[in-house]
């Protein structure tokens, strides 16, 4: 019995029977041969974590725009603090924890720079239905061709819906919605913007004071509502106080000159970048100058943009538009 066989068998023995099994697949879009130390999916996991693209998370904004310190979140350690929480529930639910991880590793794949204002910057220039979930899945399908299964594939598309066809995928919602709200309070509290003290009262009560006491309530109600309901959700008090959390940080940091004052020249930066790009496609880099026959200028220049990390992109715009003694 090869490892890959053992996995199934393992899975099958003691997964619960909602669960889905990795041997029911749908496979690639590709066909690949078996790989006999490891499952499809966690194939899927190493694909994702050998890219290039997993790799540019390191240097890519979460909420605080190029931050000074070296504390504060950056998209790749959002995306394994996702992980993290989604393995726990999974195994709580006895669901299949490589599918979740592979759908938490690759979720965030095709996020811009400077967070969210480079997705508006791509809306604006390039296509109003531009969004992160989808170019993740591109990443994987085209631009990176790490040619994934089926049901990662979906997670990773309908990770912001909750709308995945399986468990796994829908535990991703939650995950992803745990770590963020959580970290980005944390991250505001180090910034000096918010206390833990300015969270209104009845939201620690229901939720906790502290950083971990309320990751544990949101992904203890998760576990404990998914049970109930044969789906994956959360239990109304708990869910109900998560949503306003979400909406007080909108109210205090989202949108604080703290974590955002410098997101205008940002979002100006990236708009002469992909328009540079797009009407100068000779200058691409090699990579992408080979698509352009098949995508097109405004495609390519899209993909490139989203694909630079924040440096990155300060880097070329300099090299671009700043005189060399200027640099600095």
């Amino acid at each position: 019995m090869t490892t890959r066989e053992f996995i199934y068998l393992r899975e099958r023995d003691t997964l619960s029977t909602r669960a889905f099994l990795t041997e029911q697949t749908q496979g690639r879009i590709y066909p690949a041969t078996p790989d006999d130390l490891r499952s499809e999916f966690q194939r899927d996991r190493d694909r994702i974590i050998h890219s290039k693209s997993f790799r540019r998370l390191m240097h890519k904004t979460q909420v605080f725009l190029s931050p000074e310190a070296d504390h504060y979140r950056t998209r790749l350690t959002h995306t394994l603090e996702v992980m993290q929480i989604a393995r726990t529930i999974a195994r709580a639910l006895r669901l299949n924890e490589d599918l979740c991880e592979a759908i938490a590793l690759g979720h965030d794949l095709g996020h811009t720079p400077f967070g969210h204002a480079g997705e508006r910057v791509l809306q604006r220039c390039y296509d109003a239905e531009f969004t992160h979930y989808r170019q993740s899945l591109r990443v994987v399908d085209i631009l990176e061709k790490l040619n994934l299964t089926y049901e990662v594939r979906d997670g990773i598309l309908r990770h912001t819906t909750g709308g995945a066809q399986t468990l796994e995928g829908r535990v991703i919602w939650h995950a992803d919605r745990i770590a963020f709200i959580n970290h980005d309070i944390d991250d505001a509290c180090r910034a000096g913007i918010l206390s833990p003290d300015d969270i209104p009262l009845e939201l620690r009560s229901a939720l906790g004071t502290t950083h971990s006491g309320r990751i544990a309530t949101m992904v203890m109600s998760v576990i404990e509502e998914s049970n109930k309901v044969g789906d994956i959700a959360v239990g109304e008090e708990v869910g109900d106080a998560t949503a306003e959390l979400h909406k007080f940080l909108y109210e205090r940091v989202y949108f604080n000159p703290a974590a955002k004052g410098e997101e205008g020249k940002a979002e100006a930066m990236l708009e002469l970048l992909y328009n540079y790009f797009s009407n100068n496609p000779d200058k691409l880099p090699e990579e992408y100058r080979a698509m352009l026959d098949t995508e097109g200028s405004a495609r390519v220049a899209a993909d490139y943009i989203s694909g630079m990390t924040d440096r990155y992109a300060v880097n070329t715009y300099k090299q671009l538009f700043i005189p060399e003694p200027f640099r600095g």
